[in-house]
């Protein structure tokens, strides 16, 4: 499929979407929501194929969380440390992934490590119980310098992936960024964000394009999973070959999801963020699909996979046709929920 099909196929399914919920709900009479809904759903496992479950499982087949955490309690593994899970249950070997990129998160949780001709950019920190051991441990079995990293990308304000944000800002002067909106979140619940807490930093922008060295991330803002998640589009080099990558920054429906008002519109933003960075990705001509959590992109048992590679293809290469099917699956997922918010506001019954 050409890159240009891929993108139409994209904007077919979010193109009916562009109207806000209330102007989709209206003349609802002799709508067929239930097979409307089916074909979302059954574009999305379509998309899936066998590369990303993870993510189909996640959005489409397990419940969503519902609402906001609007809590400004310490988290439990702040508060009472002995909660920390086991370090079996989250510590994973770092791994060169390409001439360029380091994996250095852990089973659940990722974290990247870019490397430049003037050092080095993090992407997205753990938890701040773990990031010292994942990402500066990390980083020196890998025979990194973690004196070097110069930027943190924080892809969205939740404790599992700015975790090690203070921590990396404090200890080494990096400079953090994130969206203003979760800039925001992170000043307005101090007590939440108790040791992972970055002073404020520089506030990412849709398109900003972020350069140390020879190396250039592309960030672009995709509100949903929070209101200010950033993805992003980066090359990497596999012995000097480039390939462009395209990075997921939020998955999962943590967002007012359960009733019409603002349900409808909060999937809405979700799925035209998911369009954008699709197209982002197929103008990159990106092939390899980089997220946050090895359930949506499996990085923890590609990482495994990469000892036994020899001349083989890349096992995170999943061709531009992939990369595009993943957001097809969260849109498709995403268009599911929506719909039966629809179907709720319209006074059917929802099966």
């Amino acid at each position: 499929m050409s890159r240009k099909n891929l993108c139409l196929t994209l904007l077919t399914l979010a193109g009916p979407l562009l109207g806000s919920g209330e102007t989709l709900a209206q003349g609802a009479g002799g709508r067929d929501y239930e097979a409307e809904i089916e074909a979302a759903l059954r574009s999305a496992k379509t998309a899936a194929g066998f590369e990303f479950l993870g993510a189909l499982n996640r959005n489409c087949l397990l419940p969503a969380s519902g609402g906001l955490n609007t809590s400004n309690n310490l988290p439990r593994y702040v508060r009472d440390p002995s909660t920390i899970p086991p370090r079996a249950a989250w510590y994973a070997e770092s791994a060169r992934v390409f001439d360029n990129l380091y994996f250095v998160g852990g089973r659940i949780h990722s974290s990247w490590a870019l490397t430049t001709s003037e050092g080095i950019i993090i992407i997205d920190t753990t938890y701040p119980y773990n990031s010292e051991d994942l990402i500066i441990g990390g980083l020196e079995r890998a025979g990194l310098d973690p004196a070097d990293i110069r930027y943190v990308i924080i892809s969205h304000a939740h404790g599992d992936h700015i975790g090690g944000a203070e921590m990396l800002q404090e200890r080494f002067g990096a400079e953090v960024v994130m969206g203003e909106a979760d800039w925001e979140l992170i000043e307005t619940y101090p007590n939440r964000y108790v040791s992972m807490a970055p002073e404020r930093g520089i506030v990412a922008t849709d398109g900003m394009e972020l350069t140390l060295g020879d190396t250039t991330v592309s960030i672009w803002e995709t509100p949903g999973h929070t209101p200010g998640t950033l993805s992003y589009t980066f090359t990497v080099y596999d012995e000097g070959r480039p390939v462009g990558v395209a990075y997921s920054g939020g998955t999962a429906f943590n967002f007012h999801n359960n009733t019409p008002d603002p349900g409808i519109r909060n999937f809405q933003t979700y799925i035209d963020s998911q369009a954008h960075i699709a197209r982002q990705a197929a103008s990159s001509g990106a092939t390899v699909l980089l997220s946050n959590h090895s359930e949506f992109d499996n990085a923890h048992n590609r990482n495994r996979m990469l000892a036994g590679r020899s001349d083989g293809p890349h096992p995170y290469e999943v061709g531009e046709d992939g990369v595009q099917r993943y957001f097809q699956v969260l849109m498709g997922c995403a268009r599911a929920a929506q719909l039966k918010l629809e179907q709720q506001l319209a006074g059917e019954p929802v099966l």
